[in-house]
């Protein structure tokens, strides 16, 4: 006989059944009828073990030639426990106590309090920020219109025209422009210090 491990925990020897002392008050004919219809009960463990492991060989051969994986039968069977979950009494019991909380707490004056302090908040700060980004904005603008800026502006343009007009003529052969350039250059840093 070829079992599997998990198979071969329940002894069937009938030597062992032989061993164990008779109850008191049984004949010794009632005795040897227990101990072969305990053998007989032993022989069909014996057959429906040997059938059950050739029904799950069986059923393995099956689900491999659908193409049935055992990742595929997990997921399937959390999703029909999850459903079963959900359908339970007490998931619905449950789901319908918090629902009741979730009425009477968002019907709660702290709640509508706290939620009217909130969005005066957001509104403020959004104000805030607003009002923040126009001042950035209109300090940007007077500083372009600085006499700071239209002198380095100038300046820059000064330097591009050097710059790119070496180039335009074709008579500049990089030292003018490099004269130019660092010339222009230490002008705009002085006049920023």
């Amino acid at each position: 006989m070829d079992l599997p491990d998990f198979m071969t925990d329940v002894p069937v020897d009938p030597g062992v059944a032989a061993q164990t002392p008779a109850l008191e008050g049984l004949t010794e004919v009632e005795e040897e009828e227990l101990r072969t219809e305990l053998a007989k009960v032993e022989e069909e463990i014996i057959t429906l073990r040997q059938f059950l492991a050739a029904k799950e060989r069986h059923c393995g051969e099956l689900k491999r030639r659908l193409g049935l994986s055992a990742l595929g039968e997990l997921k399937q069977n959390l999703s029909k426990s999850w459903h079963d979950m959900q359908v339970s009494n007490a998931y619905v019991k449950t789901s319908e106590k918090l629902g009741e909380w979730n009425e009477k707490v968002t019907l709660s004056d702290l709640y509508r309090k706290t939620q009217e302090t909130l969005s005066q908040a957001g509104q403020k700060t959004s104000t805030a920020l607003s009002n923040m980004g126009s001042a950035i904005g209109r300090k940007l603008g007077d500083m372009r219109n600085s006499a700071t800026f239209k002198s380095f502006e100038d300046r820059v343009g000064t330097m591009k025209s050097k710059v790119v007009g070496g180039r335009e003529n074709g008579s500049d052969k990089g030292g003018k422009k490099k004269r130019a350039l660092t010339d222009i250059t230490a002008s705009v840093f002085r006049d920023v210090k």
